[in-house]
């Protein structure tokens, strides 16, 4: 851990019992956090070569989630549990940058996402010349920009230092009181990467509710009303409402705080709240994984789509099933020759190794009246352009789907498919 430091500003103060369910807490953090965005990358990965220019952001989010994750938990939990910062001096410096550079990218990163959602959805002649390549130059500027901010201190515009209740470094947030330069720093800082932000995803995700408001309307008419809460437009009103609730409820606590002592006598700002502020503020990297793998059709199909893979093997291995297990040779398409099929397992270990290449898992009698089957998707070049169309799962004692197909013109035809 190398030589501690032993200044006063270092130790915790704040009771040990509070520090403790912190080092808790911050644990609990970790563990969600890196298993949610790993398995946010892995779908992402695994559906590579059919993202979307919006999703990219996601897959940033993600990882830079991740690096706040790697970077900052490590050193927290155990200064925690220990009762006062467990390390030196520069490591404050680089703990301090990493959560700002880290924390600032995922805020930027949700801002040009809420931005680019809404101008596909309610500006599609801009919003469809949206591709790829405009994707990858607005990901470098994200992290430039959150790069800038966390490299000024560093350049001594601010500065870094402790935090109020000993056991992590971040933003000195008295320093206004003394230098002036440290004060447009954090007046900066609090404008362009907290107000700014802020005020476009409000006002993004405004736009977007506002324009589905109306497309609704034209949809539910056709819907029965036990239908009306899961349609298209339901799931975009939930994704919308989703980030803005984790964005403000994630870092409104932590900058109100901050600008408490910054402007105000920070002798009076209680310890415990900048340590509850921080803590809300690194919950930050749990709420964009359960947002998009529960919320975002796309991303929930492939987690489901392998959780019911591997029940299935877990079963057939175990000897759940109530029933033998008929064997059905497992088909895939031929890349060379896509109208081609051919045979490539006749195992169930050999079948779950080649899937998702495989088609077909065979029928098996697992306390449901239908097997589990995995059906080959339908080709990409097929697009609906006049449609919304929504599929609708019959009951457990069905095995059929319904397709529904209802033609609106209140919404653009694809303004819906960076969302599901």
């Amino acid at each position: 851990m190398g030589n501690g430091s032993n200044t006063s500003e270092f130790h915790s103060s704040i009771s040990k019992t509070n520090d403790i369910i912190l080092g808790v807490i911050y644990t609990l953090f970790g563990i969600f956090s890196l298993s949610g965005n790993s398995m946010l990358l892995l779908v992402a990965y695994r559906k590579r070569s059919m993202l979307k220019p919006a999703e990219f952001f996601i897959v940033n989010l993600a990882i830079s989630d991740l690096g706040m994750t790697g970077t900052l938990f490590p050193l927290a939990i155990p200064s925690l549990f220990a009762h006062r910062w467990l390390f030196d001096k520069v490591t404050c410096k680089y703990y301090a940058f990493c959560g700002v550079f880290f924390g600032l990218c995922s805020l930027t990163n949700l801002t040009v996402l809420s931005s680019v959602c809404c101008m596909k959805v309610c500006y599609p002649v801009y919003g469809n010349k949206f591709s790829s390549s405009h994707s990858r130059v607005l990901l470098l500027c994200v992290w430039a920009y959150a790069f800038v901010f966390a490299t000024a201190p560093l350049a001594e515009w601010g500065s870094y230092g402790p935090e109020p209740y000993g056991t992590a470094c971040c933003i000195d947030w008295t320093a206004p009181n003394r230098e002036h330069r440290a004060m447009s720093y954090i007046v900066s800082l609090f404008v362009l990467c907290y107000i700014l932000p802020c005020t476009l995803i409000l006002i993004s995700y405004t736009l977007i509710l506002l324009t589905v408001k109306g497309a609704r309307k034209a949809v539910q008419q056709h819907l029965s009303p036990q239908n009306k809460g899961s349609n298209v437009h339901s799931l975009i009103i939930k994704l919308s409402v989703a980030v803005c609730i984790g964005f403000l409820l994630a870092w409104t606590p932590y900058a109100v705080v901050a600008m408490w002592a910054a402007f105000g006598d920070a002798r009076r700002v209680p310890t415990i709240a900048f340590a509850l502020a921080a803590m809300f503020a690194k919950s930050s990297t749990l709420y964009n994984p359960m947002v998009y793998l529960l919320l975002k059709p796309n991303f929930l199909n492939v987690v489901t789509k392998d959780l019911s893979v591997f029940q299935a093997v877990c079963a057939m291995v175990c000897g759940i099933c109530r029933t033998p297990v008929k064997q059905t040779p497992c088909i895939h398409q031929d890349v060379r020759n896509p109208f081609m099929e051919s045979h490539c397992c006749i195992e169930t270990f050999e079948c779950f190794g080649n899937y998702p290449q495989c088609c077909s898992l065979g029928q098996m009698d697992m306390g449901h009246p239908a097997g589990l089957t995995l059906v080959k998707a339908q080709p990409a070049n097929v697009v609906s352009t006049s449609s919304v169309h929504l599929v609708v799962h019959s009951s457990r004692t069905k095995s059929t789907l319904e397709t529904v197909e209802i033609t609106t013109e209140s919404l653009p035809p694809d303004c819906t498919k960076d969302f599901l």
